[in-house]
Order: structure tokens, then sequence, then C-alpha cells
């Protein structure tokens, strides 16, 4: 590449002196031909290897590498400067000779026109005092319409280094994420189905979402929503109302004790707890059963499962002790309510024996500065950097530059490993035994493309210099929990909202970028200033959305739109997470759930890492391969994508006829047993069961189809095994709603 680079230089130095402020510009003009005819695209010449023998850089990130390969590169070349009209570059995009790629613009055309005015004035290249593109402003930003209106003409201009702006609206390309619209050359929208969407518009590496939705009239007017609980639901609402939704009601007291319940302690609530919930008429009593809860020690169970999932806390490269000392301080951190800010510092600072400080065990599992690096963007910012590791990220501003500089940070991170037993030889993953994580006073990451060491650099924070001489992960640490780091408490108030309301203001949660904009920016903007305020208090940001009409809304009977969950007119159905329907059914059968290595009692909520006990040394335990079925995450990413609630066949016979079923409905001295030892009537009995499964009472047409099977006035534990049986199996229990 130097090599290019030099005889590029020579070139440049004896190009035409219309090349000094000439009419068409190579880099702003040439090379967003390319953009807008997507020959720089990945599946075009854009890709690694190119196309017939011709390659640009991907989406143009390398200007001076596309001149070369347009100008000197005689295997692919394309231009004929005796000729311009006779070059290819002009010929195969309008298929005048066969062209792979198809018919990319017209002979007659403004992208025609630029190229060969460029060819004509001998390809100039522009000079290193040539005006740069520094933004983009697209008009409107965001729009909304009611009614028979279905086009909406976009304008794009571009600003420039000189002060100076100009319309691009022809040369912009336009990305809509969804086939709600179509977007003509020339940024004209077109409605295709009423909904939300919105279009990604793109000039040089520039980009801008602009936000669009067409509404139809037959939606109404009728705005009906109640007063908002907080400003949660102003913001909620603001929006609902723009595009003609209404919020459902409040959902009954029965389904926000199960909603509440299940979100907060990952367990169903008791009948006894039950009862005494639904005979409370005190008007404050939703946000006194939340503060009760939260205080509960099943709350520290459940997050830290929730965060071990995601720090990648398992016992191939942790080991078990590692694991277990690694969630106790996790679940410490959550009963004690840590500020998260002080957590994250913790974990990012932390270093010595993995066994006497479990926060180190962050960076046991994470062996080299790339894996540290893109990790922590996507945990701590809500960043997903792969992408710029080959090449500038297609999709957002993140260079190669802020990658490797990024990765340089976590550099100096070293390991002493004390003494490792494992059991697989030839596994160099595997560690068992202590390990001591230190930093070296040397070390770094080169840059793919230059092959020197990257210099250090925060995200988006070029205006903050870091001290190569002192240690780099404090200085990473301050900065990544700093207040004026909106980064990382955006992300985080976008975690806890999904965990409550199972879908993120951003979706997926960890993929902030330009082009997938937040449903509803103010709403992130309020949670994110309310949560910097309150000292990265958690408890503080599930009190607060939980107290609010939005988390408290009724399921209606029929399906929900796209535009209504994206919008959270409506609650988000989603099936229980494995511990949960595991934790579940052993609590309603009245009989605890057996795991390798572990005493029998601890629910699946508490176990602290994947498995203690690995498949080889012994056979999966009931319990283990029912996890493992729904879907619990073996912990090898830092992604809560890794964690599957997909519905499967093999789900289903695991309930319907699994061995762990009929093992717990048919244990002796279950909950069946005593209910038919406890003497109670046939009502009394069926009424305990359906509140410990459902969280309410049978319905009158259920109490009579029951009681209708129960033989010759008897009440029978077959009986009561099939009634049972049924409400493990209905949607109603498997589903959080």
């Amino acid at each position: 590449m130097s090599i290019r680079l030099t005889i590029l230089g020579i070139l440049l130095a004896f190009a035409p002196a219309c090349a000094v402020g000439g009419e068409i510009s190579y880099l702003n003009d040439v090379m967003a031909v390319f953009s807008k005819a997507g020959c720089n695209q990945g599946v075009c010449h854009g890709n690694k290897f190119g196309k017939g023998g011709f390659r640009l850089s991907l989406r143009g990130q390398d200007p001076r590498f596309d001149y070369l390969s347009l100008s000197r590169n005689l295997s692919g070349r394309r231009v004929n400067v005796q000729n311009p009209a006779e070059s290819l570059l002009l010929l195969k995009p309008t298929m005048e000779v066969a062209h792979e790629g198809g018919r990319r613009f017209d002979v007659d055309s403004v992208e025609y026109k630029i190229l060969l005015q460029w060819l004509e004035a001998n390809m100039p290249f522009d000079s290193d005092h040539a005006e740069r593109l520094t933004g983009l402003t697209v008009t409107p930003q965001e729009k909304i319409v009611v009614g028979d209106i279905d086009k909406i003409q976009l304008t794009v201009l571009a600003q420039f280094s000189n002060g100076t702006s100009r319309d691009v609206t022809r040369l912009a390309v336009y990305e809509p994420v969804n086939q709600n619209v179509t977007v003509s050359i020339g940024g004209l929208v077109q409605r295709e189905n009423f909904g939300e969407t919105w279009v990604n518009v793109r000039y040089l590496d520039q980009q801008f979402a602009v936000r669009l939705a067409f509404i139809s009239q037959q939606n109404g007017d009728n705005w009906n929503a109640t007063n908002p609980h907080n400003y949660v639901d102003e913001h909620v609402f603001a929006k609902l109302k723009q595009l003609r939704l209404n919020p459902t009601p409040l959902c009954s007291d029965e389904v926000f004790l199960r909603r509440s319940y299940l979100d907060l302690l990952g367990l169903l609530p008791t009948p006894v707890e039950a009862q005494r919930f639904i005979s409370d008429h005190r008007p404050d009593k939703r946000a006194r059963l939340i503060e009760e809860l939260l205080d509960r020690n099943e709350f520290a169970d459940f997050w830290a499962l929730k965060w071990s999932d995601l720090l990648r806390n398992e016992e191939k490269t942790l080991d078990r002790k590692g694991v277990e000392n690694f969630h106790a301080w996790i679940r410490r951190a959550f009963a004690q309510n840590m500020p998260l800010d002080q957590f994250v510092r913790e974990l990012i600072v932390a270093r010595g024996s993995t066994y006497e400080n479990p926060p180190a065990n962050f960076y046991r599992g994470l062996r080299d500065p790339i894996t540290r690096a893109e990790s922590s963007a996507q945990l701590f910012l809500g960043i997903r950097l792969q992408c710029a590791k080959c090449h500038n990220h297609p999709f957002d501003r993140w260079t190669q530059d802020d990658y490797y500089g990024w990765a340089n940070l976590f550099a100096q991170v070293n390991y002493k490993t004390v003494d490792n037993t494992r059991k697989d030889k030839l596994d160099k993953n595997e560690f068992i035994g202590e390990q001591i994580v230190y930093m070296t006073s040397k070390g770094h990451v080169k840059h793919a493309v230059t092959g020197q060491p990257a210099p250090s650099r925060f995200l988006g924070a070029s205006d903050r210099s870091i001290d190569e001489q002192d240690d780099r992960l404090l200085q990473l640490s301050a900065w990544i929990v700093s207040p004026e780091n909106r980064l990382f408490a955006r992300a985080q108030v976008n975690r806890i909202w999904y965990q409550l309301i199972g879908r993120g203001i951003v979706e997926p949660i960890d993929d902030f970028r330009v082009t997938n904009p937040p449903s509803n920016p103010k709403l992130l903007d309020a949670l994110t200033d309310d949560f910097i305020a309150s000292g990265f208090d958690v408890k503080h940001m599930i009190r607060t959305i939980m107290n609010s009409h939005v988390y408290q809304a009724a399921l209606p009977t029929a399906p929900g739109t796209a535009m209504e969950l994206e919008n959270f007119a409506r609650p988000v159905v989603r099936r229980l997470t494995a511990e949960q329907i595991l934790d579940a059914i052993s609590q309603v059968a009245g009989k605890p759930v057996a795991f390798n290595g572990f005493p029998v009692g601890m629910r699946a909520s508490q176990l602290p890492g994947v498995r203690a006990i690995r498949p080889r040394d012994k056979q999966l335990s009931l319990g283990d391969q029912f996890l493992l079925t729904f879907g619990k995450p073996q912990r090898m990413q830092t992604c809560e994508c890794e964690r599957s609630n997909e519905t499967t066949l093999s789900q289903t016979l695991q309930m319907v006829s699994g061995p762990l079923m009929n093992q717990l409905l048919a244990a002796d001295e279950n909950r069946l047993d005593k209910l038919l030892q406890s003497k109670r009537s046939h009502e009394e009995v069926i009424n305990d069961i359906f509140w410990s499964t459902l969280t309410r009472s049978p319905t009158a047409e259920e109490m009579a189809a029951i009681l209708s099977n129960v033989q010759q006035g008897e009440l029978t534990r077959e009986t009561l095994e099939d009634l049972l049986w049924a409400l493990l199996n209905s949607n109603e229990f498997l589903l959080r709603h």
C-alpha cells in the first residue's frame, strides 16, 4: 500500500491545473457516483476481491486506492483518456457493453455526465486543499402524514469545509429499512404500505436517518388515553397521539402481579401472595408491590443471572471456582444496589487474582485485546464495532482508526496462570486453576492497514487525550462512565427498558448507530437524563418504568401491528426464559429440580454458571437438559442475542411428555398430594392450582368443565395431574403477557 501511495503522489504532482477548483471534484462528485450506482457495494466491485478484475474500496472508504484502481490498474482498467466516451467506466453501467451488474444509469443521466466530464478533464484528483464534506442535512428529518398523501420529497444538502453547501439530492443514496416505502433516484419517497419506517440517507461518508410514517385515515383521531403516570407515559403518549394510536387500558391486578414477579424475581407469586395483593384496596398498592419486590433476595438472584450471561460467566474458561466467585460478586452488587457506573468501573479496572478479586474474571474470559475491545464496546456503550475491523463501518461513523485505537486501550492486559489442571490437554481454551490478571508496561495493537501501533483513542471522543504513560484502564473506566459520555447511560437504560418491556427503544438493544435510530428519541433522552441524575441507580430506573402506564398496559385480544409494538402502545408478548419456566414448574409442582454439582433446592435462576459439571464428566441432569433445550446460553458471546426464546419441537416434547415433567407431576408428596390431603373442597383445590400456575381464578366455564370430569364425586390424583399438565402446557402459563 505504501508503494501505491508513493506512485499516486508522483502522479498527482503532475495532474493538470483543472484538478484545483475544477467543476467536477473526484472526491465529492465522482466518488458519489460510484456510491449512487452501487459500484462500491460489497456485492459489486467493493467486494474484497472485486468483480471482473476491477476492485474498489467498500463504500468508497479509500478514494486514493480507487483512483489508482481506475487509472493505473492495467488488468482492470476502465478508462480511456484518449476517447473518454469509449471508457468501460461509461459503457458497462449504461449496458452499451455487457455488464453483469446490469444497467446502473442512462447516457443522459447526471451520473454519466459527471464521469464523462471528469474523464475529458484527464481524471484530475483533488488537491490537498480542496473542499471536504463535513456534514449532511436532510429535510424533512421526521414527518408523519395522514390520509391520502402517499409521497414525501426528501432534500439533501451537503456542507463543506470551505463553508459552502449544495444540493446533493440526486447523488445521495436512499436505503429504506422496510417495504413500507420505496425511494426514487431523486429522493421521492412513495408509500407502499401504511406504517412507520425510516430511510437511511447517505452521501459519501456521511449518513442520516429520516423517520417517516404514513397513517391511514381509518385510524381516526379519537384520542382516549388516560392521564400519564410519569414522564415515561408523557413521551410515549405524545408519539402515539401523532401516529393516531391509542394505548391499551391498564391491566388487571392479576396480570400486573404476575408480570411484576416474573420481571423482577423470575418467579410466580404464590396463591397466598396473590390473594394478599388482590385483597389490598390501597390506591398505591402497585407502587408498594414494586418496592417490596426490589428488596427481595430473589431480585438479586434474577438480575445477577442476566448480567452473568452478558459477562460470559461460564466454567470452561473461568473454571467453577471463578464462576461462583464472579457470580457472588455480581449478585452482591445488585443486592446492595451498587450504582451501575461503579459496577462497570470495577469491572474495567479489575486485576489481581481471579479467585480473590472476582471482577478480574471479566478479563479472564476475554483473552485478547480485540475480543476485549469488541465486547466492551457492545456491552457498555451499545456499539457493534466488528465491521470496522476490516474496513470503515458501512452503517456507522466508526473507522478502522477508531477500531484499532480503541483495541489498543486493552493491549496491556496480561495473565499469569498459577496452575492449569484442565482435563482436556488439547483444548487451549479450557482453564482450571487460579490466574492473575495484571497490566504490563508495554503492549500495543497494530493497525491492520498501516502495520504500525495504533494510537489509543476513546470512541467518539477525539477531544479527549490519552496519557500512554498512565494506566490506560483507569483512564478508560473514567471516560466510559462519565456523565458527559451519554453513550454509556443510553445503552444501559435501553437494556433495562428491554428487560421490562420486551423490546428496546433501540432494537437490537446493543446496536446504537446513526442508521438505527431509537423509536422514541425523546423518551430515550429523558430516561438517560434521569438515570444520570439518579447516580446510575438501577432500581430507580426499574421503579420509574414499572410505575408507568406503558408497563402496566393490558394485552388486547386482537393481534398487534408492528407500529403498535415499536411504539409501546401495547405489551410485547414473549416466551418465558428457560430458568423462569423451570423454576415456575418446580414451584407449582412443589418439588425441587436437581442440577449436577449443586445441592437439591437451588433454583435454576440461582445457578452461577452454565454447568458446574461438564457432560464428559457426568451425564446431564434432567434440569440441565431442560435449560439447554429451552435456550439457556452457553455464554460464549457478550450479547443478549445468544439466549434463545424461540419455540422448538424439542421444547414441546419436553413439556408434553418429557422425563422431567413426568417426574415432577408424579413425585410423591408433591403439591397435588398435599392438596388431596388438605380436605378442602373440589372448588378450593382447583382454585389453588389455577392461582399457582396462572395467577387467577378459573372462569365459571373452566370450573364447570373440570368438575364434569370428576368421577363419582371423587377428586383423584390422576384428575389433578391432568389438570396441572394442561395448565403448564397452556400459552397463558408459558408466555409473559
